[in-house]
C-alpha cells in the first residue's frame, strides 16, 4: 500500500457512523468458538431443536451438546486459548459456561463417549472441570492430557503438566506422562501407569497445537487469545492514518466483502448472530467493525471496547453500492450466505495445489500453505502491473506440497463451507506481512483504536 494514498484516507474516518446492534454486554453467559469442523460433526445449540449440521464458527453456549460422527473431529477455543478437540465417535456436553461475579470463567465439560484431548493453559480467572463417567478432574494449572472413555472405563493419559481426579475412591494425582485407568462401575478401582500408550490422534493433536504455537503471538491484540492464531496466518494488521491498526485478510481480490459466505442463526434470547465461513471469521465479527476504505477494500478495526458481544457485525463507511446484511424478519430460521461458488474436490498435480484469489481463505485449510501472505501478494502483482489490486480480477497461483507427513491433515473442508480453493504446504512463518503489513499491538499495551 501507498503511505500517499493511505493518508488521504484519514478524511474518511469522520465520516464513519457505527449501525446499532444488539450484543452480550450485560450477560454472565459466555461464548466460546467452535473454531475447527472436520467431517460429520452435530450440535444441539439447546434451542429446542435437537441435533443439527454444525458450522465453524458457531457459538458454544452454556448446555451445547457436540458429537462427532466416524469420520469427523472438532476443536473448541477458550478464551484463554486453552482448547478442547475431539476425535471420531465422541460426544460431550458444556453444562456450565458462565462467568462468576468475581470475573472468574466457570467451565464445566462432561465427556459422555470417545476421546477428547485438552490443553489447558491454566489461566488464574478460569474455573475448569472434566467429568467423564462417575468421576471428575479440576484443573486449575496448565496441562494437556487426553480422555479415553470406553464402554467399561476411562483412561486419562497425562502429556504435560498434572492433574488430580477425585473418584469414587479418593483423589488420585496423575503425573506428567503417567496415565490412570478408572473403572466406570462405580466400585472405585483404577490402575497407574507410568507410560502413555499412544492414540492415532495424537499427532493430529500435536499438530493443532504446534499451529497456535507459531501463529497465536503476533496478534495479541486483546484480551482474549481464542481466534488470534487464525487472523495472523490469514491475514495481516496495517497502521493506516486517521484509523490506527487494521487488519484485512489475503486473498481478498476485487469486489469481495466480509459477508460473502456465513449464515444467520437463531438463537432464543440474543437472536440473529452472524455465523462467518471464513477460517478466520471469529474475531472481527463478534468485536470492533469492519470499514470500507476506497481502493482498497474492507478492512477490520479492533477497536477499545471488549466487553460486549455483537450478533451483527458493526459496519462503517460503507460504499454506496453494499447492501448492509440485514437477519431474517421470522425468529428460528437458518438462512445461509453463500456468494463464493464451491469449486470441487481440492485437486494435486505433481505436488501442488491451487490457491485463488478472491477466496479470502476459503477452503485454505490452516497452516497449510506456506506463507500465505507472500502467496497473497504475488497473486495481486501477476494480476495488475500497477498491484492496485483490489481492481484486479480473481487469479490464481500454484503452491507445491510437502511431504504428507508434515501437513496438519483435514478430512474435508473446515466448517461444510464451499471451498474455493484448498492447498497443503509446510506452516508458514510468524508475522507474515510482505513487508506492507505489521503486527499487532502487544496485549499488555492495550488494544489499538
Amino acid at each position: 500500500m501507498s503511505t500517499r494514498r493511505l493518508a488521504a484516507l484519514s478524511t474518511l474516518a469522520a465520516l464513519s457512523c457505527w449501525l446499532a446492534v444488539p450484543s452480550f454486554a450485560d450477560s454472565q453467559a459466555r461464548i466460546v468458538r467452535l473454531s475447527q469442523v472436520d467431517g460429520d460433526v452435530q450440535i444441539d445449540r439447546n434451542t429446542g431443536q435437537g441435533y443439527e449440521k454444525a458450522f465453524l464458527n458457531l457459538p458454544i453456549t452454556q448446555g451445547t451438546k457436540l458429537r462427532t460422527g466416524q469420520d469427523a473431529r472438532a476443536e473448541i477455543e477458550f478464551e484463554d486459548g486453552s482448547t478442547l478437540r475431539i476425535t471420531p465417535g465422541t460426544s460431550v456436553e458444556f453444562p456450565e459456561l458462565a462467568r462468576r461475579d468475581s470475573g472468574a470463567r466457570a467451565s464445566s465439560l462432561e465427556l459422555q463417549g470417545g476421546t477428547a484431548y485438552l490443553n489447558f493453559k491454566g489461566d488464574k480467572l478460569e474455573e475448569f472441570t472434566v467429568a467423564f463417567g462417575q468421576d471428575r478432574l479440576a484443573l486449575t494449572n496448565p496441562a494437556h492430557l487426553r480422555i479415553e472413555l470406553k464402554d467399561a472405563s476411562a483412561t486419562v493419559a497425562v502429556f504435560k503438566g498434572d492433574v488430580e481426579v477425585a473418584s469414587s475412591s479418593g483423589r488420585v494425582k496423575v503425573e506428567k506422562k503417567h496415565s490412570a485407568t478408572f473403572a466406570l462401575a462405580g466400585t472405585g478401582n483404577y490402575t497407574l501407569a507410568n507410560n502413555l500408550e499412544p492414540d492415532p490422534y495424537d499427532e493430529w493433536d500435536k499438530q493443532l497445537d504446534r499451529y497456535h504455537q507459531q501463529y497465536s503471538v503476533s496478534n495479541s491484540f486483546s484480551p482474549y487469545a481464542y481466534g488470534a492464531s487464525d487472523l495472523s496466518y490469514y491475514g495481516s494488521f496495517y497502521n493506516i492514518p486517521g484509523y490506527g491498526m487494521m487488519w484485512q485478510p489475503y486473498l481478498v481480490g476485487a469486489g469481495w466483502d466480509p459477508f460473502m459466505n456465513g449464515a444467520w442463526m437463531w438463537y432464543p434470547g440474543a437472536g440473529y448472530a452472524w455465523i462467518s465461513a471464513y477460517p478466520w471469521g471469529w474475531t472481527p465479527y463478534r468485536y470492533g467493525s469492519w470499514t470500507y476504505l476506497p481502493a482498497y477494500g474492507w478492512f477490520w478495526q479492533p477497536g477499545s471496547t471488549w466487553a460486549g458481544w455483537n450478533t451483527v457485525p458493526r459496519i462503517t463507511n460503507a460504499p454506496r453500492t453494499f447492501s448492509v446484511p440485514r437477519p431474517p424478519a421470522t425468529p428460528g430460521r437458518t438462512l445461509a450466505v453463500n456468494r463464493i461458488a464451491p469449486a470441487g474436490p481440492v485437486r494435486e498435480i505433481k505436488n501442488q495445489a491451487e490457491v485463488r484469489s478472491g477466496s479470502a481463505g476459503l477452503g485454505v485449510a490452516r497452516g497449510s500453505v506456506r506463507n500465505l501472505g507472500r502467496v497473497s501478494q504475488q497473486i495481486e502483482r501477476s494480476s495488475s502491473p500497477s498491484g492496485a489490486s483490489m481492481h484486479a480480477p480473481p487469479t490464481a497461483s500454484s503452491v507445491r506440497l510437502p511431504p504428507a507427513s508434515s501437513r496438519v491433515s483435514s478430512s474435508s473442508p473446515r466448517g461444510g463451507a464451499p471451498a474455493r480453493s484448498a492447498a497443503s504446504a509446510p506452516m508458514a512463518s510468524p508475522r507474515v506481512s510482505g513487508g506492507s503489513g505489521s503486527s499487532a499491538p502487544s496485549l499488555h499495551g492495550g488494544p489499538h483504536r
